[in-house]
């Protein structure tokens, strides 16, 4: 069965690193996970999302289209990218979201897929 793993996180979190290693501190983790989910032959797609500050809602109410810059949900955390595997089970899922480096400071969310 294929899963999703959101990636949730508050895009104003102090304590990103900085000075010269800052771009391979923060990426290493994410690419050794991604790694591990190809090598485990399992991955199926991922993305990274561009921050919320570019997101555009649409709705449609009472037939008409209603625009709205900015994410659905005004909320602290904000789904920041995903990752779609194949897994036996909601536990190996789970398993693979905990390994994440997203859930250290932020939530992951895991959802079948249907269809």
């Amino acid at each position: 069965m294929n899963y999703m793993i959101l990636i949730y996180q508050d895009p104003d979190r102090p304590g990103a690193p900085a000075g010269p290693d800052a771009a391979t501190t923060i990426t290493a983790p994410w690419i050794a996970y991604t790694k591990a989910l190809v090598e485990a032959g399992i991955l199926v797609g991922g993305s990274r999302l561009a921050p919320p500050t570019t997101a555009t809602s649409v709705q449609i109410r009472d037939g008409k289209r209603l625009v709205q810059d900015g994410p659905c949900a005004d909320t602290k955390e904000q789904l920041g990218g995903y990752y779609i595997i194949t897994a036996a089970d909601l536990d190996t899922a789970l398993d693979w979201a905990a390994r994440c480096p997203g859930a250290l400071d932020g939530t992951i969310e895991v959802r079948p897929i249907v269809g």
